[in-house]
């Protein structure tokens, strides 16, 4: 296992590789991890990063300290609404996947204590998310004057259906980690402090698949997501020349004859 860390001790976003995962931490433990402009774009730099490494496989978002966020730092973000503090260049990550550059490779969110509408958001823009049973989550926009601009209109409605997320949306009120499971806002339920391993577990498993058969199976769910059933079924057909040919295909078959794990390599 080999494990290489590119951090500060002044940042707010931490930015780690183990094998083929990225481990990304949010790190501004003192302010619940709440997001200002800063750690908005050091989060942004950091999947970016990922994004442009062909070595990585799968990311890993997390918390340092007991709480995943508390959301957005009004008071400092208050001054930078119309400023670029939520636009992203077409060769950046957008963390909420609202502008920006569309990410291609999967993220795997963990969980724990606080989440609040940001973090609900950045859960929902991900692929894969493990709550730790003692998760507090609010979409509380409306309580702060605001309404959710980072998904939440569009995924959490997609995700919980109609009825169920209006309630929550257009109230702000708080539910518990097993509400967010049955409203299809996380893929699992852990005991508190297993969040992150469990996590870390399917990150793993992830990057043992076929990396470009991985991608192409988040972009037509992405497709499918943004533009509907139909165009991405129409769709379908032009990942398969490249997959078909490649040599991870090659190796897919003979570690089936062979019965053994393949080795895929992206290639």
């Amino acid at each position: 296992m080999t494990t290489e860390s590119h951090n500060s001790n002044d940042t707010r976003i931490t930015y780690d590789i183990q094998d083929y995962i990225c481990l990304i931490g949010l790190n501004r433990v003192d302010k619940r991890n709440a997001f200002d402009s800063h750690m908005i774009k050091q989060l942004s730099d950091a999947l970016t990063q990922y994004e442009n490494d062909a070595n990585l496989r799968c990311a890993l978002i997390f918390a340092h300290g007991e709480h995943f966020t508390a959301g957005l730092d009004l008071m400092e973000l208050q001054d930078k609404w119309d400023k670029g503090a939520f636009e992203f260049a077409a060769d950046e990550i957008d963390p909420w996947g609202i502008g920006g550059q569309l990410r291609s490779k999967p993220v795997v969110v963990a969980v724990q204590g606080t989440c609040f509408t940001a973090g609900i958001e950045l859960m929902l823009n991900s692929d894969v998310v493990i709550a730790s049973d003692n998760c507090n989550f609010a979409q509380m926009e409306v309580q702060r004057g605001i309404m959710p601009f980072g998904g939440a209109t569009v995924r959490f409605v997609a995700a919980a259906g109609w009825q169920k997320a209006m309630p929550y949306l257009l109230t702000g009120k708080a539910f518990d980690a097993q509400t967010a499971d049955r409203l299809n806002l996380v893929s699992e339920v852990v005991a508190n402090g297993e969040e992150y391993e469990h996590a870390l577990t399917i990150a793993q498993e992830i990057c043992k698949a076929a990396p470009l058969g991985v991608q192409g199976l988040l972009s037509s769910a992405q497709d499918a997501s943004r533009n509907g059933a139909a165009a991405a079924l129409a769709n379908i057909h032009s990942y398969l020349p490249p997959l078909f040919h490649s040599e991870d295909a090659k190796e897919g078959a003979m570690a089936m004859v062979e019965r053994r794990e393949a080795d895929f390599r992206g290639r």
